[in-house]
């Protein structure tokens, strides 16, 4: 259901909070330029994340470790100009967080100044627990990011759900409960075991997310392009397809083609007009009068 002007307030940290005090579920959606984020947004999700992910929906990567600051900002720039309610999260990418706690709070900052993001989110646990606190002394909100983290897939054995064993579950636990204590505003749970993830949730006082961690968790998060079906080279097992978009626009592409090839496009309708007399004008202009 889509907003109206008079419900097109922000949504802010405190209404994200209260939402898991109320047990409301919240809603989280990535967008990457104005016009999905303006669907997005006028659809009444509560966050918008600019995903990381990007690197591989949107700009042919192969994985999310390629994408850049700059690249990034470009999107997070492109999707707070369309957005007036939804709370906005910017992703830090690969390196942007792990070389220093200084250069980890430049990087948010930008996030913040130039790109109008609420807030970061940033993966990882107890190893970049320096990087979280100078970003949330800095006055930067902080999203933290555990389970499957896909910047560092390689070394949890590639894209596999982590928290299956009793000693991963409780290193999860551990390092939920250090980032709610650093001062993470909520905590996405990725490709966790529905069980660890509503026990996990149970145990702490901020918002978890879930993305293919079970119903457990105070709100979920997928992928725009997933939900759409609009990418189709990889899809997560957690993924649900509310529609099979890519399809549907190759038809309509390849009728747009045809139509042109085989001058059914334009027609009338589609063209513009110039007045009788100002062509001939024109005409005269030229010595081309017979024409």
């Amino acid at each position: 259901m889509g907003n109206t002007m008079s419900d097109l307030h922000k949504v802010t940290l405190q209404e994200i909070r209260q939402k898991k005090d109320a047990s409301q579920k919240i809603t989280m959606l990535t967008a990457y330029d104005y016009p999905s984020a303006s669907i997005v947004d006028e659809a009444g999700i509560d966050v918008i994340l600019v995903g990381d992910s990007v690197a591989m929906t949107v700009l042919g990567y192969t994985s999310t470790v390629a994408v850049t600051m700059d690249e990034m900002l470009h999107h997070c720039k492109a999707v707070s100009k369309a957005v007036h309610r939804a709370f906005l999260i910017g992703d830090m990418p690969f390196m942007s967080f792990q070389v220093s706690p200084e250069k980890a709070v430049e990087n948010a900052g930008r996030f913040i100044k130039e790109a109008s993001m609420d807030a970061v989110k940033l993966e990882g646990g107890k190893e970049v627990a320096a990087s979280i606190k100078a970003i949330i002394n800095a006055g930067i909100p902080v999203m933290g990011h555990l389970g499957l983290t896909p910047q560092t897939a390689t070394k949890l054995s590639g894209f596999k759900a982590q928290g299956k064993t009793a000693e991963e579950a409780r290193k999860l636990l551990n390092n939920a409960l250090l980032l709610q204590q650093l001062g993470c505003f909520a905590i996405v749970l990725e490709a966790v075991p529905a069980r660890v993830a509503e026990a996990i949730t149970s145990k702490l006082t901020i918002p978890t997310i879930g993305i293919g961690s079970g119903g457990g968790c105070d709100g979920q998060v997928l992928v725009y392009h997933d939900i759409l079906g609009l990418f189709d080279q990889f899809v997560p097992k957690f993924v649900k397809k509310y529609m099979d978009l890519r399809p549907m626009i190759l038809d309509a592409i390849k009728d747009y083609g045809s139509d042109v090839v085989n001058l059914r496009f334009p027609e009338e309708k589609h063209t513009y007009h110039i007045e009788e007399d100002e062509w001939r004008k024109f005409l005269e202009a030229f010595g081309d009068e017979e024409r």
